[in-house]
């Protein structure tokens, strides 16, 4: 069965950086696409980025490039979320989701509420 592990979350100090880290296993990694979403307390499920099952091509969401980078290593089964400039006295949780397809556009445009397969997230939490 798939499984998704996240790791690299934590403690950071404001306009630090953390990296992510999301295993896959229980399927062929490099032949779907990955997603990163967000979500803070008492608020929706906010998609971060998506990337094809090649890594060659990304899709952020509104006001997230350049904020977040996104990468993947097919040969370690990994998707990483890159987070820069973090801001202060932020908490929430990144979690990453396996795509149904190759493509970087149905990974984008889907509905997080359709999406089954998640792993179990890993929070951020940036205070001074």
């Amino acid at each position: 069965e798939v499984q998704l592990v996240e790791s690299g979350g934590g403690l950071a100090q404001p306009g630090g950086s953390l990296r992510l880290s999301c295993v896959a296993s229980g399927y062929i990694f490099s032949s779907y696409a990955m997603t990163w979403v967000r979500q803070a307390p008492g608020k929706e499920q906010e998609l971060v980025v998506s990337i094809d099952a090649g890594g060659k091509i990304r899709r952020y969401a509104d006001d997230m490039k350049g904020r977040f980078t996104i990468s993947r290593d097919n040969d370690a089964s990994t998707a990483y979320l890159k987070l820069n400039g973090m801001k202060s006295e932020v908490t929430a949780m990144c979690d990453c989701a396996k795509g149904e397809y190759r493509d970087v556009q149905s990974a984008f445009d889907r509905e997080l509420a359709a999406v089954l397969d998640w792993g179990q997230g890993t929070p951020v939490n940036v205070s001074s």
